[in-house]
C-alpha cells in the first residue's frame, strides 16, 4: 500500500490585512505536527505543497521539526478556493472589505458572524445554480483537486509515502469523492477540519481509500488550546 498524508495548513491570520500568513499559533502547530510525524514516518518519498504562503510556511516548519531535508514540490492543484470571491458573490457589497469589517465589528462575536456568512456563501457556491458567476465553480474546483491527487499518485508509483500540505477545501473534495458524499453535505466535513490535522489516503492497484480523517491527537491533552479551525 502507498500512503498520501493530506495536511491542512496551520492557523492563518484571520482578521489581518494578509490572511495568507501563519499566525504565531500556526507556526507552533506546524512544529508540533512535525515532532509527532518524526516518530511515525521512518521513510518519506515525496513532499508536495500548494503554492499559497500558508502552505509553504506549514511545510517548512513541519519538515524542519521532522529533520527532513526535502524541498516541497509546489502544486497549484492543491490550492484552496478563493474564499473572498465566494463571499462577494454571496453579498456583492462586501467587495468593499471595509464594509465587511464594519459589519463584523458590529456583532457580539465577529468570528461566529463571519463563519455564518461564509457557510451561506459556500452553500451558494456548491449548490450549482450560479456557476457562471464564479471563476472556479465547485465542480471545476473538485476536479482540479482530484487531478492533483491523481498526478501525485501516478508519479509516486506503488508503495510510496508522501506528505501534501494543502487546505481544507482540497481535503474536503478528495474525501467527498472517496466516501461518495453528496455535494450538499460535503462541507460538513470541512467545518470540522482542524489546522494541521492529518488525513490519510491509502492507494494500491485496487483503488484508493480513506484510512483516517482529520487526525489531530498531537494537539490533545496539554496542547488542547492549539486545536483551531481557521
Amino acid at each position: 500500500m502507498g500512503v498520501v498524508y493530506l495536511i491542512r495548513h496551520g492557523q492563518a491570520s484571520f482578521g489581518a490585512e494578509d490572511y495568507d500568513q501563519l499566525s504565531e499559533t500556526g507556526f507552533v502547530q506546524a512544529r508540533l505536527l512535525g515532532e509527532a510525524l518524526k516518530t511515525r514516518l521512518p521513510r518519506l518519498d515525496a513532499v508536495v505543497a500548494g503554492t499559497l504562503t500558508r502552505h509553504r510556511q506549514t511545510a517548512e516548519t513541519c519538515l524542519s521539526a521532522m529533520g527532513v531535508d526535502l524541498m516541497p514540490t509546489r502544486s497549484p492543484g492543491f490550492n484552496e478556493f478563493d474564499h473572498d470571491e465566494l463571499v462577494v458573490r454571496h453579498t456583492p457589497r462586501y467587495a468593499n472589505h471595509a464594509a465587511l469589517a464594519e459589519d463584523l465589528a458590529s456583532t457580539p462575536e465577529p468570528r461566529r458572524a463571519f463563519q455564518a456568512l461564509f457557510t451561506e456563501a459556500v452553500a451558494r457556491w456548491v449548490a450549482g445554480k450560479h456557476d457562471a458567476e464564479y471563476t472556479e465553480p465547485w465542480p471545476v474546483f473538485r476536479e482540479r483537486c482530484l487531478r492533483a491527487l491523481d498526478s501525485l499518485i501516478h508519479g509516486l508509483g506503488p508503495s510510496k509515502t508522501a506528505l501534501v500540505f494543502t487546505s481544507g477545501g482540497p481535503v474536503t473534495a478528495i474525501c467527498q469523492q472517496l466516501l461518495q458524499i453528496p455535494d450538499e453535505h460535503a462541507f460538513r466535513l470541512n467545518w470540522t477540519l482542524a489546522n494541521c490535522g492529518v488525513t490519510k489516503v491509502i492507494y494500491s492497484e485496487r483503488g484508493r481509500y480513506l484510512s483516517s480523517l482529520n487526525e489531530h491527537t498531537h494537539f490533545e491533552g496539554p496542547n488542547q488550546a492549539l486545536i483551531t479551525y481557521r
